[in-house]
């Protein structure tokens, strides 16, 4: 083990690590709006405090567009050193094929079992007994942001929960004011459909469906009332002509929508724009219906690759993630909670100690990515963005979606 990894696997300060020669790492991440850049470089910037180098190789868009960039090179021969992707089955295939790097030894050295928390995170990382990635933080999906300005303008209310939010509509769309933002992209329309099937259909239908792939209840009438729910969504949200999801977020934050949801990541944005949690804008975890989040977020993954160096740097990077320095600094810029059960985030921002609160109450639940394939995923984003985007009537997308189910992996 090098002398930088035992620093970190001890705590030492990380300016005080060397390194005996410096390495360069590509690193490729899909990390490219405001919130997120800002975040990404609490990671270079350690990194390159090493002594080493880190290569940025963000590709514009969301996980959807990167995703089939990342898996495409690494199956070409043309491996990036470290790449993000959601702790889960993205790389599964990939693993199964020798073409991920084994980091059972460093996080055995780190003691990762002992610190991930909750200790689902890591068994994401982990197939037959060995571990495959480094998690570094918890992203969750069902939150739901609110803009002061646009409830103030149009006379009303601040809503408390996504019931009181559907109800202030009308007075919303009165004042010239969109009441729901939501970018034209699958995956930002299935996390919608998500948080408010939580909401509708609470989380023993959820878990049944999305768990233990249930069509027959995903075919009863919990599901019916949350296709009816996402429907009337949509209708709200007619207008919204925006495409990513920081645009979206932006028509929050400017005040010319009611609201947004989307996963906590939503509050690197607003942090760029100097808006203040209960001053500008609220968030609501569980959509203020649930206290309960789900355990989605993002990892890094390691390449196999030939040269000795390089893999020792891959290590050594992939402690330097999960360092207690590097969590609190990448997650304060993040938005999101980190993976680490014992440092200090008492600096987080109120949207932050709630979820943070909800964690340590143990109301978590696992993420899609976490049950489900990618390619389950891939079908049900797609449905949401025919469901979405145009008038196909919620039992006929339900329909779509219990034949999905049936037939997941």
């Amino acid at each position: 083990m090098s002398k930088v990894m035992k620093s970190l696997v001890m705590g030492t300060a990380l300016t005080c690590a060397t390194v005996a020669h410096a390495v360069e790492l590509e690193v490729t991440h899909w990390w490219t709006s405001g919130g997120e850049a800002v975040a990404v470089t609490k990671f270079a910037d350690a990194w390159n405090a090493t002594g080493n180098t880190w290569v940025d190789g963000a590709i514009a868009g969301s996980g959807g567009t990167a995703r089939p960039i990342i898996i495409s090179r690494i199956l070409g021969g043309d491996p990036m050193a470290a790449t993000q992707l959601n702790h889960g089955r993205q790389a599964e295939e990939l693993i199964e094929a020798g073409m991920m790097l084994d980091l059972t030894d460093v996080a055995e050295a780190g003691g990762w079992r002992d610190i991930v928390n909750p200790p689902a995170l890591l068994d994401s990382c982990t197939l037959d007994g060995r571990i495959y990635c480094v998690p570094v933080n918890i992203h969750s999906g069902q939150w739901m942001w609110l803009s002061h300005a646009a409830y103030e303008k149009a006379g009303v209310p601040v809503p408390a929960d996504w019931n009181e939010f559907v109800a202030t509509a009308p007075e919303l769309q009165a004042a010239g004011i969109l009441p729901l933002a939501m970018g034209q992209q699958g995956w930002q329309q299935n996390l919608a459909f998500g948080a408010i099937t939580i909401a509708v259909a609470g989380l023993d239908a959820w878990r049944e469906v999305t768990v233990n792939k249930n069509a027959e209840v995903a075919a009863g009438p919990e599901y019916t009332a949350v296709f009816q729910a996402v429907a009337d969504a949509r209708e709200l949200a007619r207008g919204s002509n925006v495409q990513d999801w920081n645009q979206a977020t932006n028509m929050v934050i400017t005040g010319t929508a009611g609201a947004q949801l989307m996963g906590d990541w939503a509050q690197g944005e607003f942090a760029v724009a100097e808006k203040v949690e209960g001053q500008d804008y609220s968030c609501l975890p569980g959509l203020g219906l649930n206290a309960i989040l789900d355990t989605g977020g993002d990892a890094f993954y390691f390449p196999v690759n030939d040269d000795p160096e390089i893999t020792a740097a891959q290590k050594e990077l992939a402690a330097l993630l999960i360092s207690p320095e590097v969590q609190v600094s990448f997650n304060l810029a993040k938005g999101s909670l980190p993976v680490r059960g014992d440092i200090d985030m008492s600096a987080a921002n109120g949207c932050m100690q709630k979820g943070l609160g909800i964690l340590a109450d143990g109301g978590v639940l696992p993420s899609g990515d976490q049950s489900l394939s990618a390619d389950t995923q891939t079908q049900i984003e797609d449905l949401m963005a025919q469901f979405w985007s145009g008038d196909m009537p919620a039992a006929e997308a339900q329909a779509k979606y219990v034949d999905i189910i049936a037939s997941a992996d």
